[in-house]
């Protein structure tokens, strides 16, 4: 049974996740305030965590960051409709995913065992393949449905950024940053302009079937 650090301070969300979690078979480890949510990392490692945005002490940012000194595990934010810029704040400090209050059980599940997928595998396959779409990452050669996408270097970096993190939200600033380098940390409409390329050579049907927008946030690859 794995088990899974769980920090909120109102009474009735850490309830209703201790139930929802407990009925998915995880063993839940709650605790109210950052520094309690700390010490119990600390003392015996959890196999994730989830955490809210705002806590008592401290914020959910904040817990990210510290855990990410010294683990890898995968981690979950919670928070409320319209906190874009704590969500950006969480994923570019280490989350590896948030789902928004109010949420769904089945919905907050299949994130954490996606996000439990994801680090379970450690290795880097030469290609992947998703829905038709296959990328040699060695070869740096993209198929879909057996024809070959001919994609610029910039197109291709992104591809393979969202292909090794596939299925995890990426802010704007973490892919231009990667892909581009730390001088294009705010350039959000060079992004939006290479997404939209590579959209329409991957998904030229344009039923948008691998990346995914999360408005005012970043991006997801399907998978």
């Amino acid at each position: 049974m794995r088990r899974v650090l769980v920090c909120d301070d109102e009474p009735q969300i850490l309830r209703a996740l201790k139930v929802i979690l407990r009925e998915a078979g995880y063993e839940v480890v709650p605790a109210r305030t950052a520094e309690e949510a700390l010490d119990l990392a600390a003392v015996r490692p959890p196999d994730a965590a989830i955490l809210d945005l705002v806590l008592p002490d401290a914020s959910g940012v904040d817990v990210t960051r510290r855990l990410r000194e010294w683990s890898d595990l995968p981690i979950l934010v919670l928070s409320a409709v319209g906190d874009e810029d704590a969500k950006v704040q969480a994923l570019e400090a280490g989350a590896d995913d948030y789902v928004t209050k109010p949420f769904g059980a089945r919905e907050l599940v299949a994130r954490l065992g996606a996000a439990l997928r994801r680090s379970g595998d450690g290795r880097e396959d030469p290609a992947i393949e998703v829905d038709g779409l296959r990328v040699d990452l060695h070869a740096r050669v993209v198929q879909r449905d057996g024809e070959e996408v001919h994609l610029t270097p910039i197109e291709f970096d992104l591809l393979r950024m969202f292909v090794r993190h596939r299925g995890r939200l990426l802010t704007h600033r973490m892919l231009l940053v990667e892909v581009w380098g730390p001088e294009y940390g705010e350039d959000t409409q060079v992004l939006r302009a290479h997404i939209a390329n590579l959209r329409r050579k991957i998904e030229p049907d344009g039923l948008g079937r691998y990346i995914r927008t999360d408005p005012g946030v970043g991006y997801r690859f399907a998978g």
